[in-house]
């Protein structure tokens, strides 16, 4: 059955309350889920319907057996690839950054154009030229591809992940990407977040 995406972005909120309940905690449910995450009772029995079926009546969910179909249903088990095109201060950030492991996205390395910044990060992984983007992308196997570079240079960036077999693109620049059909866009626009925040505060 397929899941609409919708569902899907709320099962990581689902996954990260049940993984910072107490060890002690067996069995957990949907109407506790509900109250933490500010959702209905419905919606989050209809949402768990789809990925484990029901709760038992007045025991709920057996919380590791949850959290295992959460996981294999998010893809969190089978570690992806990633890499980052643009190591400035927001890329630099996000391959320092050791959370993305447990859900599943393993970011391997960073490319940029500037020389100077080639070599190995505090993390221990390496940043690689532009110009190996490619090579590496083709070699290793990598659908996953995270843009951190400025707007003007991000279209060219994203056509040479297409080039290099890359399947999703998580796109940090603030502008609309055109690409195959095959290749799925993520946009965080950082820009139209932070205003939303400040109108809010006007």
């Amino acid at each position: 059955m397929g899941i609409s995406q919708t569902v899907i972005r709320r099962l990581p909120s689902y996954l990260h309350y049940l993984r910072q309940l107490p060890d002690e905690t067996v069995n957990v449910s949907a109407t506790a889920i509900a109250g933490a995450l500010g959702l209905g009772d419905v919606q989050v029995r209809k949402d768990l319907a789809l990925i484990c079926g029901g709760g038992k009546p007045k025991i709920g969910y057996d919380r590791l057996s949850l959290i295992n179909s959460l996981e294999t249903r998010l893809g969190y088990k089978d570690k992806k690839l990633a890499v980052i095109a643009g190591a400035g201060k927001l890329g630099s950030a996000f391959l320092e950054f050791k959370g993305f492991e447990e859900n599943g996205l393993n970011i391997v390395a960073a490319f940029d154009n500037d020389i100077s910044k080639v070599g190995y990060s505090d993390s221990g992984k390496y940043i690689y030229p532009m110009s190996d983007f490619c090579d590496f992308c083709k070699t290793e196997h990598v659908l996953i591809g995270v843009i951190t570079v400025p707007w003007q240079a991000a279209q060219s960036v994203c056509d040479m992940m297409s080039r290099s077999g890359i399947k999703a693109i998580w796109n940090f620049a603030p502008v609309k990407l055109e690409a195959p059909d095959d290749i799925l866009i993520q946009n965080e626009n950082l820009a139209s977040s932070l205003a939303l925040l400040s109108s809010h505060l006007t």
